[in-house]
C-alpha cells in the first residue's frame, strides 16, 4: 500500500487496481467517517440492546430521551407531517458532531474536508428540491424560478444553487480555522517556549527550550471553545437549516 501526502490530506492506494475505476485511493477523510460511522452505529446497538416496557435501564432511558429531543427538534421546526425526517435529522446531528468532536482524540475531523460538508449539502439539497416539486408539481417548481418577473431567472436559480454551498461553506470553514488557530497557538507557544527558557545558562537551558513548557494548559482551554462549542453549535446549526429549508420547501 502507497502512502501519498498532498497538503494536509493523505492518501492511502491500494496495491491493485479496479476495472475502468484503476486504483482506488483512500483519503484519511474517507478512514476516519468510516471510524465516526462504526462509533455511531456501536453506540446505537448497545444503548438499545434488552429495552424493556417496565423497569428499563438507564442506558435505556438515555435512548428514549435522545429520541424525545429528535422528536422534538424535528416536529418543532417543520411540523408534525414532517416525523419522517426524524431519523435522518437525528442521523445527520450525530454524524456531524461526532466528525466535528473527533479532532480531540488527535484524528484529523472529517468536517475540515469540504468534500465531506459538499456530500451533506448535496443530499439536503435533493430533499428540499424534490419537497418542492411534490408540493407544487414539476411545472410549478420551475415556474418559481420566473416569480415576481421572468427576469429574474436567472438571479432566481443561481439563489438556488447557492443553498447547499453556503450550507457546506458555512459548516466548513468555522470547523477548519479552529483547527488551524488552535494550531497556530500551539506552534506560537512552542516556540516562545523555546525562546524563553533558552534565556537560562547552561545545559539546562539547552535541554528545557526543547520542552514546550507554555503549551501545556491554554491551548487545553481555547480547545473548550474551539472544539467542544464550535463543533456542537457547527451540527446544531446545519441541522437546523436543514429542516427550516425542507419545511419552507413545502410551503409552496
Amino acid at each position: 500500500m502507497e502512502i501519498n501526502i498532498v497538503g494536509p490530506k493523505v492518501y492511502f492506494t491500494l496495491p491493485f487496481e479496479l476495472p475502468i475505476l484503476g486504483k482506488l485511493e483512500i483519503s484519511e477523510t474517507l478512514v476516519v467517517s468510516w471510524l465516526v460511522m462504526a462509533i455511531i452505529t456501536t453506540f446505537c446497538i448497545v444503548i438499545t440492546r434488552n429495552m424493556k416496557v417496565t423497569n428499563i435501564s438507564k442506558k435505556q432511558a438515555l435512548a428514549e430521551m435522545l429520541v424525545e429531543t429528535a422528536e422534538k427538534f424535528v416536529v418543532g421546526n417543520m411540523g408534525v407531517k414532517f416525523r419522517k425526517m426524524i431519523p435522518f435529522v437525528a442521523a445527520l446531528f450525530a454524524t456531524s458532531l461526532i466528525s466535528n468532536l473527533i479532532s480531540l482524540l488527535g484524528l484529523r475531523s472529517p468536517t475540515a474536508d469540504l468534500s465531506t460538508e459538499a456530500a451533506w449539502a448535496i443530499v439536503v439539497f435533493i430533499m428540499i428540491t424534490a419537497e418542492k416539486i411534490r408540493t407544487s408539481g414539476f411545472g410549478g417548481y420551475l415556474k418559481g424560478f420566473t416569480t415576481p418577473i421572468a427576469v429574474m431567472t436567472p438571479f432566481n436559480v443561481l439563489s438556488e444553487l447557492a443553498t447547499p454551498v453556503s450550507m457546506a461553506c458555512r459548516h466548513f470553514g468555522n470547523i477548519l480555522s479552529g483547527i488551524v488557530i488552535n494550531g497556530l497557538i500551539y506552534a506560537s507557544l512552542a516556540l516562545a517556549s523555546s525562546a524563553l527558557l533558552g534565556l537560562i545558562p547552561g545545559a539546562v537551558g539547552a535541554f528545557l527550550s526543547h520542552v514546550p513548557v507554555l503549551s501545556v494548559g491554554l491551548p487545553a482551554v481555547l480547545s473548550v471553545y474551539f472544539d467542544w462549542f464550535t463543533g456542537v453549535m457547527q451540527a446544531y446549526i446545519f441541522c437546523m437549516l436543514t429542516t427550516m429549508y425542507i419545511a419552507n420547501a413545502s410551503e409552496g
